[in-house]
């Protein structure tokens, strides 16, 4: 086994967009972050960016099964694991009446069940130290109404709830749960779906009172600041990082 460093994070869907942007932020405050996604090639290009605290681990977290196994591979190299950012996420845009079942239950699948199965392995790693802090990434479609993205507004909605449950439950343990709720924020994903529909661009940046989308970093910024002791006495919140979206008229 290595050296045990300081710190260990997890971070999901760390290969590009707002995960890469937290993982960015960890390495540059010395902490070993774990980055994980299904493409290896992806993971490989941002540890090249990010240097040698970045460790990729290429994993299909909608296989539920391989959870525990990878949970444990990186218990077993760093001793610990201190943070966890449930970030992976996926969309998907489709009038009401044409979603199948199968097309909700595998948004769920990505960004709830594996979610909950994940940070389950994960806080039985933490309650031996009594410490730890997990951080889910929600959505303004769990703040307000957004017209078909049914899927993934329930499964953010269900995320947010999770988060003040695993509080309640976790707090008296040493481990932290919160949450981040991202505004619009200049990533690929939402540059896609604002490039298709020039009316949603509109919308969003008429009611952001800041007048501009938000950038990675900044939700890396806030990732920070909850995964460590600048936010010892916080647990149970969800954070909007969002130019002031979820209050604007």
């Amino acid at each position: 086994m290595t050296a045990t460093p300081t710190t260990v994070a997890i971070v999901t869907g760390g290969g590009s967009g707002i995960g890469l942007a937290i993982a960015e932020k960890f390495v540059q405050q010395n902490i070993t972050t774990v980055i994980v996604g299904r493409d290896p090639e992806k993971l490989q290009q941002a540890k090249q960016k990010l240097g040698d605290l970045c460790v990729p681990m290429a994993t299909d977290l909608n296989d539920l099964s391989a959870i525990p196994t990878m949970v444990q591979q990186v218990t077993a190299r760093f001793g610990r694991i201190d943070i966890l950012v449930n970030n992976a996420g996926i969309n998907m845009k489709k009038e009401f009446t044409e979603v199948t079942d199968e097309d909700f239950q595998k948004v769920l699948l990505t960004n709830l069940t594996a979610v909950f199965a994940l940070t389950r392995e994960v806080v039985k790693a933490m309650l031996p130290a009594q410490k730890g802090s997990i951080i889910n990434i929600s959505s303004m479609a769990a703040q307000y109404g957004i017209p078909k993205v049914i899927a993934y507004s329930a499964s953010k909605t269900a995320i947010e709830g999770m988060t003040r449950a695993l509080a309640t439950e976790l707090s008296p343990k040493g481990i932290r749960v919160n949450c981040i709720a991202p505004g619009f924020i200049a990533t690929e994903m939402t540059s896609k779906a604002f490039n298709n529909d020039v009316e949603r661009k509109q919308k969003a940046m008429g009611r952001t009172p800041m007048g501009v989308m938000g950038m990675p970093a900044d939700i890396g910024e806030a990732a920070f600041f909850l995964g460590t002791d600048a936010s010892k006495y916080i647990t149970g919140v969800v954070l909007p990082v969002d130019g002031g979206n979820s209050i604007g008229f």
